[in-house]
Formats: structure tokens, C-alpha cells, sequence
């Protein structure tokens, strides 16, 4: 055979072994007829992290420096909130909306889902009393775990609320006074020893606990994504920030003391306090510096794995939707995203975002503007490699739980335009993760993939 044949014979059995091993390791076909300038892969039924896959693959999500991390692979959040699927599943004629919630989400490829994993004292609760539990809601969260692990998606719980809805702080210390301790202050939940030992047995109880229906612990189970210390953490009583820093650092490592395999973040709104007095013009007003929070402060914590911040500016700047609310959206996260590079070397998640239906001005094409703009930012982030880790909706909901809105509800069935961007989003990320870990497969694992490998036009 000539050289040119031989040649040509090489060429295709190498393109052939290559069309082989992208079909056989990544099950990627890749497609873009959409006019956005990201490319991105169509994922085949069963591949990494969507439709079935093996107990085997499901492991716990992990931090290496900046970056979340599945089985070695990047992972980055596209997620959401739905905070009563606990009191969903305690009674069997709502608990079939769990389901339907988690399947709704998984079908424009959400991944993560932050809920309570708290009712203080209230009606239905978990909690009843100071390490007093009600087994039937306990396994009303065992339902929610399992659910979610059905649909592949991975859970945010968070451990009890600064506000007092569901109990939170405010009942801790109702609790504290009940028992005839001298208390003056919902803010004394973070100070007073007793109270704090009452929120550390609740914490101990739920790591501890063997869900009845997986029959796996909650320290032990890869569904739970992190574990939050707080719902928006804030104690305004010290503006200083040094009595939420001490209650912060006390139980992060406590967290950590049970549960060394989960990550764990605070649940902050992101305020910059008075450790960073160069970047709290940032801030939305000038209360947000006085409520005794400090992002930068406040992370710099062991064990505190990853930064959480809030995006309202319908609730901070004006209830009225105005041009200003777009470019403070986008301010916010990258000044937080900045810090989360260069100062903080953690990835930051955007945990609650979104606008009330209820503000004077809105329409749905502004929501789905603000969305797109925590989605571009996020995803410019990514291409650099940042720290930028992902966003949870506030909030997914499904068809008849309207009596439920807070305003902020998204029915996707009902919403298709934001159900578009939103499965745009997932498919945009999961490219970015099997770009990521191709290039890794060839011996770059320290090297985030070039910003050329995102283009269509380079593909």
C-alpha cells in the first residue's frame, strides 16, 4: 500500500476511534439550533446526573477549591426553592405535589432543590419541643429525600430560619423562656449556651437519623447537597457582626464534628459588613450594613465550605420594578463573585433569586430578563473558571398549590418562556461539565476548558 493509503487508512481509523470514544465516555450528540452563542450537547437518557443511574454513580457533591465537584467531574448548580415539601408530605392528599414538583424540575434539567428541614413548634412540626420530635413528619422529610433521589436531584436542607415563619429563632427562645431562662431578645438564640444546645440536638438528631424509607442516614445519603446553618441569618441587635460570627463558627464545626462528608454553607444574604468597609457600596442601602452580617467575614470560617448570598431587588431597592433593579442584579453578584475569587477561594451559590408577581410594574418579561441576567453572569463566570457555583429559583411550583404564593411562584407549565431559559440554562451547564471533564480525560486536570471550546462555531 502506498503512503498516501496508508495515510488516509490512519486518519479515519483514528477519527473513527475518536467518534467511538466521545460516544461510548460522554453519550453526547451534539446539536445547537438555537440562536444563543453558546453551543451545547444533547444529553442521552441515563448519562451523568440525569435519568437513571447506578447508586454507584449517585455520590456525594464535593468542593476542590472554587469549584463543586461530582466523582471528580464539575458540577454546577441550576437548582431552585420549594420550601413546604415537608408539610406536603405529612398528609397523603398533598404529599403526590412532592413528586410532582421534583419531576416538573427535572424536566428542564434543574438538579438541586433547597427546602426546610425545620418546623419549630408550629403547626404540624418537627420539632415540638426542645429535642421532642414528631415521627410522622420526620418520615414526611424521608419522603422528600427519597423523592428527590428518584428524580436526581439533589437537596439544600436548611436547618431552621431567622424569621418566624416555621418556628425558627424566635421560637428557640420562646422554648429558652418557657424553661425560665432570662431572655430579652429573639437575637439571644445566637448567645444564650441553652439555646444554642437546643438547636445543636436538633441538628444532631436529623444528621443521626436512618431515613425509614432508604434505609440510609441523613450524614450518610449524597441527596443532601449541603446542609444550610440558617434561612437568612441575621442579628441586628449586634451591629458589629462579632455575636452571628461566634454562633457561625461554633456551628459550622459542630455541623462538621457529625458530618464530615457533606458540604455546608451559612445561608446568608451576601450584605457586606464592617470587616469590608471598601465594598459595602455594594450594598443595596445603607440597613444592609447594620442587620450584623459580614460576607466576607462571616465565610472565612472553617468549615464553612461554600458562600451564599440573595438576590431581592424588588424587596431591597424598590417594590416598584424599575431600570435599576437589572443593573444591581448584575453588580451584586459580581462583586460577590470577585470576592469569591480573589479573596474568599470558594464557589458562591445564588440561593434565592427571583421578582413578586405582586410588584406594581411587573410582567413576565422582566422576570424572565432578571433570570437571564443570573444566568449570563453565572455562566461568564464559568468560562473563566470562576467561582460563580450556580443559582436556586425563588421559587418552583406546581399546578394547584397557588394558595401557597408568596408572589414569587413559578409554574413552569404555565410559564413557558421562563421554562425555556431555564432548560436552556441546564443544557448550556451540562455542556460546560462535559467539556470540562473531556478536557480533564486528557490530562488537564488543573486547566478549566478555553473560552473557544464554548462556541458553536469552533465545535
Amino acid at each position: 500500500m502506498d503512503t498516501h493509503a496508508q495515510n488516509f487508512g490512519f486518519r479515519n481509523a483514528f477519527w473513527l476511534a475518536v467518534i467511538v470514544f466521545l460516544n461510548k465516555n460522554l453519550s453526547y450528540i451534539v446539536v445547537d439550533s438555537s440562536d444563543d452563542h453558546f453551543a451545547y450537547l444533547t444529553i442521552n437518557p441515563g448519562s451523568y446526573e440525569f435519568g437513571e443511574v447506578e447508586d454507584n454513580a449517585w455520590t456525594m457533591v464535593q468542593k476542590q477549591r472554587n469549584q463543586f465537584v461530582v466523582n471528580d467531574r464539575p458540577f454546577y448548580v441550576n437548582g431552585f426553592n420549594t420550601y413546604w415539601l415537608m408539610m406536603f408530605a405529612v398528609d397523603q392528599s398533598t404529599r403526590g405535589k412532592v413528586g410532582e414538583a421534583f419531576r416538573q424540575a427535572s424536566s428542564v434539567g434543574l438538579t438541586v432543590c433547597r427546602t426546610w428541614a425545620f418546623n419549630d413548634g408550629q403547626w404540624r412540626a418537627l420539632q415540638k419541643s426542645p429535642s421532642v420530635y414528631d415521627e410522622d413528619v420526620f418520615k414526611a422529610l424521608d419522603f422528600v429525600v427519597s423523592e428527590a433521589k428518584k428524580y436526581r436531584i439533589r437537596l439544600i436542607l436548611s436547618l431552621t430560619n431567622n424569621w418566624d415563619a416555621y418556628g425558627g429563632k424566635a421560637q428557640y427562645v420562646k422554648w429558652g423562656k418557657a424553661a425560665g431562662l432570662n431572655l430579652t431578645s429573639d437575637d439571644d438564640f445566637f448567645t444564650h449556651p441553652t439555646i444554642r444546645s437546643y438547636y445543636k440536638a436538633y441538628v444532631k438528631a436529623l444528621l443521626n437519623r436512618v431515613n425509614t424509607l432508604t434505609n440510609i442516614t441523613y450524614k450518610d445519603d449524597p441527596t443532601v447537597f449541603a446542609w444550610e446553618l440558617m434561612n437568612e441569618p441575621r442579628c441586628v441587635s449586634d451591629p458589629s457582626g462579632d455575636k452571628l460570627q461566634a454562633w457561625i463558627e461554633e456551628m459550622a464545626i459542630y455541623v462538621k464534628s457529625i458530618d464530615r462528608k457533606h458540604l455546608v454553607e451559612i445561608g446568608l444574604e451576601g450584605f457586606y459588613g464592617p470587616s469590608t468597609p471598601n465594598r459595602v457600596q455594594f450594598n443595596p442601602n445603607t440597613l444592609a450594613q447594620q442587620v450584623g452580617t459580614d460576607f466576607i467575614r462571616n465565610h472565612q470560617i472553617l468549615g464553612v465550605d461554600f458562600a451564599s448570598v440573595h438576590i431581592y431587588a424588588d424587596s431591597w431597592i424598590s417594590p416598584e420594578i424599575s431600570d435599576a433593579h437589572i443593573p444591581f442584579v448584575a453588580s451584586w453578584m459580581q462583586a460577590h463573585i470577585e470576592d469569591a475569587d480573589n479573596v474568599l477561594g470558594m464557589p458562591v451559590v445564588f440561593g434565592e433569586f427571583g421578582v413578586s408577581a405582586e410588584d406594581p410594574g411587573y410582567n413576565s418579561s422582566f422576570r424572565d430578563t432578571l433570570i437571564s441576567t443570573v444566568y449570563t453572569t453565572l455562566l461568564n463566570s464559568a468560562k473563566k473558571g470562576g467561582s460563580g457555583g450556580g443559582s436556586l429559583l425563588w421559587q418552583v411550583f406546581p399546578e394547584g398549590t397557588g394558595y401557597m404564593d408568596d408572589g414569587y411562584a413559578i409554574v413552569l407549565s404555565k410559564s413557558p418562556s421562563t421554562s425555556n431559559i431555564v432548560s436552556l440554562q441546564s443544557k448550556r451547564l451540562a455542556t460546560f461539565n462535559s467539556l470540562c471533564s473531556w478536557k480533564c480525560r486528557w490530562g488537564c486536570k488543573k486547566k478549566r476548558p478555553s473560552e473557544r471550546y464554548l462556541y458553536r462555531d469552533d465545535l
